[in-house]
C-alpha cells in the first residue's frame, strides 16, 4: 500500500472509530444531563450542592493517585503480552495481583481520610465554609470514599475488557453511573437530603462495576488472592504508571486548590464553577477524549515503527480535525450557554440568578475548550513514544501558572477568574507542548496547520454574527430559550460549514467520505 494510501487508511480508521467511541461518550453526557437535571429541580445552587461538590475532590485525587485513568496506559500493555503468549493465567493472575493492590491502597488511603474528614475539610477542601457545611461536607466525604473503591475495582476491570480489545461494556459503565446518582436525587434525597445524592453515587459506582461482570465472565474471569510484589510484571506496571500518576495527580491537585479558594467566595460558587465545568465537557468528551483515545492505538503502533513521517501526519491531520470541530463549539457556547442551560436545568430550585452564575463560569471555562480538546491528543502523542516525563514536566509548570493566574483573577472576577485561569493555563500548557512536538518530530505541519486555522476562524466569526442576530431578534420578539437555542444552533452549523466550504476547509470536504468508510 503506497504512504499516502495508508496515511487515509488511518485518518478513516480514526474517524470512524471516534464516530462510535464520540458516540457513547455522548450518550454518558446524555445520562449526567439527565442526573443534573433533576439535581437541579431538588436543590439549585447552593450550600448543600457545595458541600457536595466539594466531597468529591479529596476522593476523585486518592482514586487518580492509585488507579485512575493512567493505570490502562501503563497495564494493558503488559497484560497484552501475556495474552499473545497464549498465557490466560498469567494475566489473570497479573489482573488479580493488580486487582488486590488497588483496593488494599484504596481502602487503607480511603480510612485514613475518612478518620481525618473534618481536619481535611477544614484546613485543605473548603476552609471558607462555616461550621455547619463543614461538618455536612465531611460526612458526605465519608460516603463518597465508598464509592471510590469500588470504581478502584471497576477501573482495573475495564483495563481487563480492552486488553482483550472489548470496549462496549468499559463504555456503558459511564452511562450507568449517572443513573444512579439521579436514582438518588429521586428517591433518597427527599428523605435524607443531600446525603441521598452521595448514597445514590455508591449506587452508581457498584453499577459502573456490575455493568463489566457479564464480559468478565465471558472471557474466563479469575481470581487468586495474591499480592506479587516481586512479579516483574507487576514492577513493569508500577514503573510505566508513575509519571503519569504524578501528572494526573497535580491536576487533581489544581482542582482541589480551586475548590478551595472558591469556598471564599459565598455560597453557590463551589457548584457553579462544578456545573460550568460539567457544561464546557459536554463537547470536549465527545470531540477531544473520543479522538486522543481512538488516535493513541495509531499513534503508538507508527512510534513503535520510527515512522517519524507517519506520526507527524497523523498528529497533524487529526489536530486539524479537532480544531474544525472545537472552533465553532466554543463560540456556540459563548453565544448560546445561557439559553442552553435555561432549557435543561432552570426549573423547582435552579432560578434564574443559578443560571446566570453557571453562565459566568461556563464562559470562562468555554475560552479553554480548544485548548482542552487538544490536549488530549498532544499528550498521547508523547505517551505513544513512551515518553511520560516530558508532559509531566509540562503540566508542572502549567499547575503553577494555574495557581499563579487563581490568585491574580479572583479579585476582579471571583470565581470566574478561576475558571479563567484553568482556560488560560491550558492552553499554554498545549502551546508547550506543540513546541516540542514540532522539534521532535521536525515539524507538524505547521503552516497547513495555521491556514485551517484561519479560515475556521473566519467561518466561526461569520456564524457568531448570524447566531448573535438570531439572539438580538429572537429576544426582541420574545422568544423563549428552546427556541433560540434551536434557531441559533440551526442557522449557526448552516452559516459555519457554508462559510467553510466556501473557504476550502479540506477537513471538512473529507469528513463525511472518512465517517462513512468501512475501513
Amino acid at each position: 500500500m503506497k504512504q499516502s494510501d495508508q496515511h487515509v487508511s488511518r485518518a478513516r480508521h480514526i474517524v470512524g472509530n471516534t464516530l462510535v467511541v464520540g458516540a457513547c461518550f455522548a450518550l454518558a453526557a446524555l445520562a449526567g444531563i439527565l442526573r443534573n437535571i433533576v439535581i437541579a429541580r431538588q436543590f439549585g445552587i447552593g450550600a448543600d450542592l457545595d458541600a457536595y461538590y466539594a466531597a468529591f475532590k479529596l476522593p476523585d485525587l486518592l482514586f487518580t493517585i492509585v488507579a485512575g485513568g493512567a493505570l490502562a496506559t501503563a497495564f494493558i500493555p503488559v497484560f497484552a503480552e501475556f495474552l499473545a503468549a497464549g498465557d490466560r493465567a498469567g494475566a489473570w493472575r497479573l489482573a488479580s495481583a493488580l486487582t488486590n493492590l488497588v483496593v488494599l491502597a484504596v481502602a487503607a488511603l480511603a480510612a485514613l481520610a475518612a478518620l481525618a474528614a473534618p481536619w481535611l475539610v477544614r484546613i485543605v477542601i473548603a476552609p471558607g465554609f462555616d461550621a455547619a457545611q463543614q461538618a455536612e461536607t465531611a460526612g458526605l466525604m465519608r460516603l463518597v470514599l465508598i464509592s471510590t473503591v469500588l470504581f478502584g475495582i471497576s477501573a482495573v476491570q475495564g483495563s481487563v475488557l480492552n486488553g482483550f480489545k472489548h470496549f462496549l461494556l468499559p463504555a456503558v459503565a459511564p452511562v450507568v453511573y449517572p443513573l444512579g446518582i439521579a436514582a438518588g436525587a429521586l428517591f433518597l434525597a427527599p428523605r435524607f437530603g443531600v446525603r441521598g445524592l452521595a448514597i445514590g453515587a455508591i449506587i452508581g459506582a457498584a453499577l459502573h462495576l456490575a455493568v463489566k461482570v457479564p464480559g468478565l465472565l465471558h472471557y474466563g474471569f479469575r481470581w487468586w488472592p495474591v499480592l506479587d510484589l516481586k512479579s516483574q510484571a507487576v514492577r513493569r506496571v508500577a514503573w510505566l504508571v508513575l509519571p503519569r500518576v504524578l501528572d494526573l495527580g497535580i491536576f487533581q491537585l489544581t482542582l482541589l486548590v480551586t475548590t478551595n479558594l472558591a469556598s471564599r467566595l459565598g455560597h453557590g460558587s463551589v457548584s457553579a464553577l462544578e456545573w460550568g465545568w460539567g457544561a464546557m465537557q459536554l463537547p470536549e468528551t465527545v470531540i477531544g477524549t473520543a479522538f486522543g483515545l481512538v488516535a493513541f492505538p495509531t499513534l503508538a503502533e507508527l512510534a513503535a515503527r520510527r515512522d517519524l513521517a507517519g506520526l507527524r501526519s497523523t498528529l497533524a491531520e487529526t489536530l486539524r480535525l479537532v480544531l474544525v470541530l472545537t472552533v465553532p463549539a466554543t463560540c456556540g457556547l459563548l453565544l448560546l450557554g445561557r439559553p442552553f442551560l435555561q432549557v435543561l436545568y432552570q426549573r423547582g430550585a435552579f432560578d434564574a440568578s443559578a443560571t446566570d452564575a453557571v453562565t459566568v463560569a461556563l464562559r470562562f471555562y468555554a475560552i479553554g475548550l480548544v485548548g482542552q480538546s487538544t490536549l488530549e491528543l498532544v499528550a498521547r502523542a508523547f505517551f505513544a513514544q513512551q515518553d511520560m516525563v516530558t508532559p509531566l514536566f509540562v503540566k508542572m509548570g502549567s499547575a503553577a501558572a494555574n495557581i499563579l493566574l487563581a490568585f491574580l483573577l479572583i479579585g476582579p472576577l471571583s470565581y470566574g477568574g478561576l475558571a479563567l485561569s484553568n482556560s488560560l493555563a491550558v492552553s499554554g500548557e498545549v502551546l508547550v507542548c506543540l513546541f516540542i512536538l514540532r522539534r521532535r518530530l521536525g515539524g507538524i505541519e505547521g503552516r497547513r496547520m495555521l491556514s485551517t486555522l484561519a479560515r475556521v476562524v473566519v467561518a466561526a466569526t461569520l456564524m457568531s454574527a448570524a447566531v448573535a442576530a438570531v439572539m438580538f431578534w429572537g429576544r426582541q420578539g420574545g422568544s423563549g430559550a428552546f427556541g433560540l437555542v434551536a434557531l441559533g444552533g440551526g442557522l449557526g452549523v448552516l452559516v459555519f460549514v457554508s462559510v467553510a466550504l466556501l473557504l476550502r476547509v479540506g477537513e471538512l470536504y473529507r469528513l463525511p467520505a472518512m465517517l462513512l468508510a468501512r475501513r
